[in-house]
């Protein structure tokens, strides 16, 4: 599967932004999709998940702010960013796994989106 992320830009503090990553393929069948981020020189950090199965995991520093979401129909996971937060600037990055190992090593990864937020 290759996936291509998008919809990153520049927003003011408490303003919204929502990334897409589009799948090349039927996703119904991948078991986990999600987004990462990463400030440069540093590991990437988890940032959401969402399974077939309808679990979503979040990150403590974006769990009630942001809502990751599958669109099946259009092969697309949607990271809906509410209230943002200008430690949110990074580069965000979309990933599956479908072998469902967990393993970051074996995620197919999208090119990053860069988000910036304003104070």
């Amino acid at each position: 599967v290759q996936l291509q992320a998008s919809g990153g830009g520049l927003e003011h503090a408490g303003g919204s932004l929502r990334l897409s990553c589009a799948a090349s393929r039927d996703i119904s069948s991948i078991p986990w999709m999600g987004w990462y981020r990463q400030i440069a020189g540093n590991q990437r950090t988890f940032v959401a998940s969402s399974s077939t199965d309808g679990t979503k995991n979040y990150s403590g520093a974006v769990k009630g702010r942001f809502t990751i979401s599958r669109d099946n129909a259009k092969n697309t996971v949607y990271l809906q960013m509410n209230d943002l937060k200008p430690g949110d600037t990074v580069v965000y990055y979309c990933y599956a796994d479908p072998m469902a190992r967990g393993a970051r090593d074996l995620f197919t990864w999208g090119r990053g989106t860069l988000v910036t937020v304003s104070s």
